[in-house]
């Protein structure tokens, strides 16, 4: 799920952001003794994630406010659903409003753009992958977000995988040198790591996988060469080697890059362009 620690720091500094000193407005209308109950309303259907961000977003507020998800993380909802019902102190559920619809709307939204990939992929066999174009500070949730939905996430950052690209293997010599430097390096670790080499075409990706990749990114190559490269792959020495997609992914060819046979594509526009969900958050 969202680590807590994480959690609570993105939202302790999103609410210094947006709320500063003070919601000056609610101060000056509001009695401090009114109670308010509300929904929050989806003005069209998508998929639900990121109700532990609004639980967050209002308990740092005030832990008075009290917020019910009407379903589970992942599950979809229709246009005109009440995804959930707060109530507490009105001026305090006024302060967390927008904040916790803006992380709502948009976790949201990648869960649904998420899901709409995967539905484009199914039965066959591809996994959905996110990317590291993420918005800043956000990643986890974002990542959380596209599990929600269906697809897997890709490694988190820079630590965690190793990924060569083309300004690495450009750097270091080409993209044998780069896989031979990594081997190195790892010195007999490599199992702690997934080795993943980026390639152009099917020259590159015969050298990546002489040269120890477990993993060939096949970035901006068009399906016809994909295939080609699946073929050659599955019927190498190294049939294991396992095979991704990227690259001007979108929900018209996706359907047709999966049928080439690889395992995973990725799609850097489930985080970096996708589209909020329409929420509101009406009091009663």
């Amino acid at each position: 799920m969202i680590d807590t620690v994480t959690l609570g720091r993105i939202v302790q500094i999103a609410l210094e952001e947006d709320v500063g000193s003070g919601d000056i407005t609610s101060e000056l209308t509001l009695d401090p003794r009114s109670e308010s109950e509300g929904i929050i309303l989806a003005r069209e259907a998508g998929i639900m994630a990121g109700m532990p961000v609004v639980d967050q977003v209002f308990f740092q507020v005030d832990p008075n406010v009290t917020v019910e998800a009407r379903m589970g993380e992942g599950e979809p909802f229709s246009e005109g659903g009440i995804v959930a019902t707060v109530a507490g102190p009105t001026r305090s559920i006024l302060v967390g409003e927008r904040l916790a619809l803006n992380f709502l709307q948009r976790l949201c939204g990648i869960a649904t753009e998420a899901g709409r990939y995967v539905e484009a992929v199914a039965d066959t066999g591809v996994t959905i992958l996110d990317t590291r174009k993420t918005t800043p500070g956000l990643r986890e949730l974002e990542k959380y977000a596209v599990r929600m939905g269906g697809g897997a996430n890709h490694r988190m950052g820079l630590w965690d995988g190793i990924l060569i690209k083309e300004n690495h293997a450009q750097a270091a010599g080409g993209i044998a040198e780069a896989l031979e430097r990594v081997h190195q390096g790892l010195d007999g670790k490599e199992s702690r790591y997934l080795i993943v080499a980026e390639v152009g075409d099917e020259a590159q990706a015969r050298e990546a996988v002489a040269a120890g990749a477990d993993r060939l990114l096949l970035d901006n190559m068009d399906p016809a060469s994909m295939a080609k490269v699946v073929k050659w792959v599955r019927g190498s020495d190294r049939p294991e080697v396992e095979l991704e997609a990227s690259g001007g992914m979108n929900l018209k060819n996706v359907r047709t890059v999966a049928e080439t046979g690889v395992d995973f594509i990725s799609v850097g526009a489930l985080t970096h362009s996708v589209r909020s969900i329409d929420l509101s958050l009406l009091l009663h």
